[in-house]
This record gives C-alpha cells, sequence and structure tokens, in this order.
C-alpha cells in the first residue's frame, strides 16, 4: 500500500516538474525534502524521548540507575548487529561523509542513508548510548536531498542545493531552529553559495521547523523560556567563559579523537569491542547518569532553579542540597562526557557530536558561575551563563560561530542575549581555531587531502583528480642523441618542452625550446652538440597521487608553466599549468550555487 501512494506521489512530481520551469522545481523540491527531514526529526526525537521516560521512571522505583545503564550495552550492540546483518557491514558516521559526498562524489549519497542513520541512531542514542542525533538527522536530510535530485535526475549544483535544503530542515525541524538551519548549512557545509541559493534553503528550513512544531511535543525540543536580563556589567567574565570554552573545546576535541583511535586499533571482533566499550559506558552512567542519551533533559534541569534534581537517584543523592558537591559532580561530568561520547561512537554506536557540545556547554557555563558565585566574588546569572556556554562550545567544536549564536537565541526564545552570545562565541572560536585548525567535522578529511572548507580554492582543488589533467602522449629524447633529432620533432609537432629519458626510462633531465632557441640557428652546433649538454634537472617533480593543492603549490615554487610526471620511478608525462587552471576554472563553475 505504502509503495503504492509513493509512487503516484512520484508521478504527480514527475507532472509538476515538466509543468513548471527550473527554479520552481527547485522551491517544490526544498519543501518536500524539508518535511521527509522533519519527518526523519519526528521519528528519532519521539523514540528517544520514550525510552529516556521509561528509564527515568524505572529508576525512580529502583532507586539508583540499573535500566540506565543496561539499555545502552542493548542498544549498542543492537546497532553493531543491524549494521552487520542489514547495511553489508559498514556504515559512515559523521556528516563530514556528507562534505565528501559534495567534494569526491558529485553530491551523490548511497540510498541506505536514507534509513540506515534513522535505525542505528535510534537503537544507540535511543537506548541511552550518550550521543546526539542532530548528525543522523542532518545526514539522513541530506541523503533525501541528494536522492530525491537523483530520481528527477538533476544537475550536480541543484543535488548539492538540495543536499543543503535537507541539512537545513533538519536542524530546524530538531531545534525549532530555522535561522540556525539555514545558517548551519551554509557556514558548515554549503561555504560557496550565492545569495540566490538562500531561498530554497531558506524555504526547506523553514519547512522543517513548521512540521515539527505541528507534529512534536514541544517538551521533546530543547528549548528555554526563563532568562534573567542581560547586565552589561557581566561582559569581563563573558569574555573570560569564552576563553573558558575554547580551551574546553580544544580539550573535547583531541580526547574525543584519542578515544576512537583506541577502539579503532583493538583488533577484536566487532561484537566484543561493542560489548566492551558499552560496559565502559554503562559503568560511567551508572555513576553519572546524565550522560545518558542525549542529555538534555539535564540541560533544563540546569538552567532551572533547582539544579540539585540533576543528583537524584544516584549515588549522590545524599548531596543534593550541598552546592560544592552539586559543583562537584557537575565539573567531573562535564570532563568525562567526552570520554562517554567517544566510547559510544568508537565501540560501535552511531551518533553526533552536535548534541553532546550543548550538553558539555551548558555544563561549563554552569560550572563557571556556580564556582564564581560560590567564592563570594560575584553574582552572576547562572541561567545565562548555562545557556550561553552551550554557544561557545558548539561554536568551538564545530568552528561555526554564526550557526551556535543563532541556535541558543532561538531556542531561548529572544535575542536578549545576542551581545554575550557573540563575545563568548566568537572568543571560542579564535581559541579553538588557534589550536585546532580544522572543525571536528573536516579534520580527518583535511587529513586525507579529501576536502575542505574554511578555503574556497583550496575546496574546488580538493575536488580536480590530478590523473586526469595529466599528458602522457609527449615525445621524449634520449641524453646521447645530437641536437638534430631534437631539432626534427620539434619541427613536426606543437610540443616546447622534452623529457630526457635513458633506456629504462628513467628521466635524467628536460629540455625548453627556449634554452635552445639560439643553438638551433647554428647548424655546426646543432650536428655536434648532445642533448645531455643542454638538459636541465627539472625544479619540481610530480607523482600522479599528489593533489591538485600539492600540485599548485609546486607551480607556485617553480615559477614555470610545465611540471614532469613520475610514476614508480620512471617518466610519466607532463602536467600544463595553463590546462590544470582551465581545470580549476571549469570546476568552480560548476560547483558555485546559483
Amino acid at each position: 500500500m505504502f509503495k503504492k501512494y509513493l509512487s503516484k506521489l512520484e508521478i504527480i512530481i514527475a507532472f509538476a516538474q515538466s509543468m513548471l520551469t527550473p527554479k520552481q522545481f527547485i522551491f517544490l523540491s526544498s519543501v518536500l525534502v524539508g518535511i521527509s527531514a522533519a519527518f526523519a526529526v519526528i521519528v528519532l526525537k519521539t523514540f528517544a524521548h520514550w525510552v529516556f521516560s521509561f528509564a527515568t521512571y524505572v529508576s525512580g522505583i529502583l532507586k539508583l540507575g540499573f535500566v540506565n545503564s543496561i539499555l545502552p550495552i542493548i542498544g549498542i550492540l543492537l546497532t553493531v548487529f543491524v549494521v552487520k546483518r542489514v547495511l553489508g557491514g559498514t556504515i559512515e558516521k559523521g556528516t563530514s561523509q556528507i562534505l565528501y559526498a559534495v567534494a569526491k562524489k558529485a553530491s551523490i549519497i548511497p540510498k541506505k542513508q536514507m534509513y540506515a542513520q534513522i535505525i542505528t541512531s535510534s537503537l544507540t542514542v535511543g537506548l541511552g548510548g550518550s550521543a546526539g542525533l542532530e548528525s543522523p538527522i542532518v545526514i539522513t536530510g541530506a541523503a533525501f536531498g541528494s536522492n530525491y535530485a537523483q530520481k528527477y535526475k538533476l544537475s550536480y549544483k541543484d543535488r548539492t542545493l538540495l543536499i543543503g535544503c535537507g541539512v537545513a530542515a533538519g536542524i530546524a525541524a530538531a531545534f525549532n531552529a530555522p535561522i540556525a538551519g539555514v545558517l548551519f548549512a551554509i557556514e558548515v557545509l554549503l561555504v560557496d553559495v550565492s545569495i540566490s541559493a538562500f531561498t530554497p534553503i531558506m524555504i526547506a528550513a523553514a519547512t522543517g521547523a513548521l512540521v515539527s512544531v505541528i507534529a512534536l511535543d514541544e517538551t521533546i525540543l530543547l528549548s528555554f523560556r526563563q532568562q534573567q536580563t542581560f547586565d552589561y556589567h557581566n561582559i569581563p567574565f563573558y569574555i573570560v567563559l569564552g576563553l573558558f570554552t575554547g580551551f574546553i573545546s580544544v580539550y573535547y576535541s583531541r580526547n574525543f579523537e584519542k578515544v576512537e583511535h583506541f577502539f579503532h586499533r583493538l583488533k577484536f571482533s566487532p561484537y566484543k569491542k561493542a560489548f566492551l566499550g558499552a560496559s565502559v559506558l554503562a559503568i560511567l552512567i551508572f555513576i553519572f547518569p546524565t550522560l545518558f542519551g542525549e542529555g538534555y533533559e539535564s540541560i533544563k534541569t540546569l538552567s532551572e532553579n533547582d539544579p540539585g534534581q540533576l543528583m537524584e537517584n544516584t549515588l549522590f543523592e545524599g548531596f543534593r542540597n550541598n552546592s560544592w558537591a552539586l559543583l562537584a559532580f557537575v565539573g567531573v561530568t562535564m570532563m568525562v562526557k567526552v570520554f562517554a561520547t567517544g566510547i559510544t561512537l568508537g565501540c560501535g554506536g552511531n551518533g553526533g557530536n552536535f548534541a553532546p557540545s550543548l550538553f558539555l556547554g551548558s555544563y561549563v557555563g554552569f560550572f563557571f558561575s556556580k564556582f564564581l558565585n560560590l567564592t563570594g566574588l560575584t553574582k552572576l546569572p547562572i541561567s545565562n551563563f548555562t545557556m550561553v556556554g552551550m554557544a561557545g562550545i558548539l561554536s568551538g567544536l564545530f568552528h561555526a560561530p554564526l550557526t551556535a549564536i543563532f541556535l541558543i537565541a532561538e531556542i531561548t526564545g529572544g535575542y536578549n542575549l545576542m551581545i554575550p552570545l557573540m563575545i563568548v562565541a566568537s572568543i571560542s572560536f579564535a581559541i579553538s581555531k588557534r589550536f585546532e585548525k580544522h572543525s571536528m567535522d573536516v579534520k580527518n578529511l583535511a587529513k586525507k587531502g579529501h576536502a575542505f572548507t574554511s578555503n574556497k580554492d583550496t575546496n574546488v582543488l580538493s575536488t580536480l583528480d590530478t590523473n586526469s589533467i595529466i599528458q602522457t602522449d609527449y615525445l621524449t629524447v634520449s641524453p646521447d642523441e645530437n641536437l638534430e633529432k631534437l631539432v626534427d620533432l620539434i619541427s613536426h609537432s606543437n610540443q616546447v618542452i622534452f623529457a630526457v629519458v635513458d633506456k629504462e626510462r628513467k628521466m635524467v633531465g628536460i629540455v625548453h625550446f627556449n634554452t635552445i632557441r639560439e643553438i638551433i640557428f647554428n647548424p655546426y652546433r646543432v650536428k655536434y652538440t648532445l642533448i645531455r649538454e643542454v638538459m636541465i634537472p627539472p625544479i619540481e617533480i610530480i607523482a600522479p597521487e599528489d593533489s591538485m593543492e600539492t600540485v599548485m603549490n609546486k607551480f607556485e615554487k617553480a615559477k614555470v608553466v610545465f611540471l614532469p610526471v613520475i610514476k614508480e620511478g620512471k617518466y610519466y608525462g607532463f602536467i600544463s599549468k595553463s590546462i590544470a587552471l582551465e581545470a580549476y576554472r571549469a570546476k568552480l563553475k560548476s560547483m558555485t550555487i546559483e
């Protein structure tokens, strides 16, 4: 029955495509992609909230978090089972795969990502894994956009644009924050877009937020309505908070990477690795129950009047009214969160770091302001610092200050905190950028030379294949031949540069027409001059596996227009700078989203 309705819908959409202009069809498509992404949010968020409510209810009866500890083990093991038995043994995690798809795969995302992320992340995070649902939501939305575009044979530009629509709609629906959704899509994923491309992305974000508001209970979403007024006298403390969140972001990023690498190096089977990691996670959640799931409920608790509720049904329940004990509990939880998330994702679970960044930020903001208040140095509005701290960590981890500023502004229901949000987010970003060149999503891709988003030229060059511009049909000469042979080749070809190779095709030098121009008009010297006497060594050498960024850097350094290519120790061909630049301009034109 579902396939029948889906088939009818596809027919209607195909008919609409034939009747509408390309631009009008993109507007319609942005709405449809926005609705699809929003429904993914509804499924994931509702399931995760239901499981959390169930676990909290049972834990309240048992008075300790036994259930909270058992559920993540079940969830991660089930995730590994689904990946191995249903999804072909592998699943891509993190939004970096979207960047890679845009840069290297012509914005084509596999169909299985339309459902794989929903299933695996609901099992992992829904059953208590200490990670977030936003990354799976974003990937699902991007997959909807990509596969929709493929279905209706849209161009690379339109596929990329609809990927952005899916991403924006996913974030907008998850937080009821359409502006943040648009900014996230553009700031993190699609850095090279024209102003006209904003319209479909905004339509998709608004659609996602609207569907979310209609279908989701507001208590499921992360939102705040209580906040104190902004006092400009606290600006120095917001500056210090910005520095604090920046360094905590670096701490989180580096330790998360270490935990993931630890599990990656383990030679255990997937199930043994999952059980080991999930067992350690279970112990952490037993001691610190707020590490269970996304942790949004504890964020709301911190911003309210009785944060001591966090210690209820824990080993430290007897200290719930002790402010210093609460501060210590929050501080340790804050530092342990990175290990809980790293273990969750490293041992086989699926999720993301978006929710953990908000969790960590709220705890950092609370810890900072509560500590200063307890020391008697000042009296800070704790709820404000709790919320602003989220922007600091989000900005520091994802290098997305605008997204961080407007997301927190939207979920707090106003823009009263705009000034402190701007201060903290910008300082945290600057600190994080100083120590971590790339954000968490881009770091691994950058190490492999696959994608960059902070530099437009580098981003375009990363999409070019060096092998595609190597010219292998250049004529060669031997070092023991005289210039007569070379003059003959010049007169019968358009070449101006020749590789000098020995009998084993190893390059021993190069000869450029300009260097022998005067000699070739002297018959005597042409006849009695050997090529080895006029050849020169190459200034730089290219390997076929070199990235295009490396190639262009070598051209810039050598100040020449041709560079030889050596493959497995032997001469292979030449790369012309003019052809490389032509390929760059063609790719830039094809990637510019208008």
